[in-house]
């Protein structure tokens, strides 16, 4: 039983070593691993060229929806008055007019 007890801790570090050499990156995995990088820097650049074009769109696109913006204030503003001066003014009118017509 002794026997068993003394094998178990060196058997435990002859594991350990062989798995600690087993993690140290050979001269290959370094360059696949390198390799691999490399892809995914040309990806990331990629993306970050296509994103960059996308705000530039984006940015164009937003100065277009202010000009939108505008024109609709001022269709919201004369429809506002034009509105505002029938109900001053036609209220009544609008009322008999509709009368008329039936």
């Amino acid at each position: 039983m002794s026997n068993m007890t003394t094998r178990t801790p060196s058997a435990t570090h002859t594991q350990l070593s062989q798995s600690r050499l087993s993690t140290v990156p050979t001269s290959a995995s370094k360059s696949r691993q390198l390799s691999h990088l490399h892809a995914q820097l040309a990806q990331l650049t990629a993306n970050m060229s296509d994103l960059e074009n996308l705000l530039r769109m984006t940015a164009v696109q937003a100065e277009g929806m202010r000009g939108l913006g505008g024109y609709v204030g001022g269709i919201f503003m004369a429809a506002s008055k034009v509105l505002g001066e029938e109900a001053a003014s036609g209220g009544t009118t609008a009322g008999q007019g509709g009368g008329k017509g039936s």
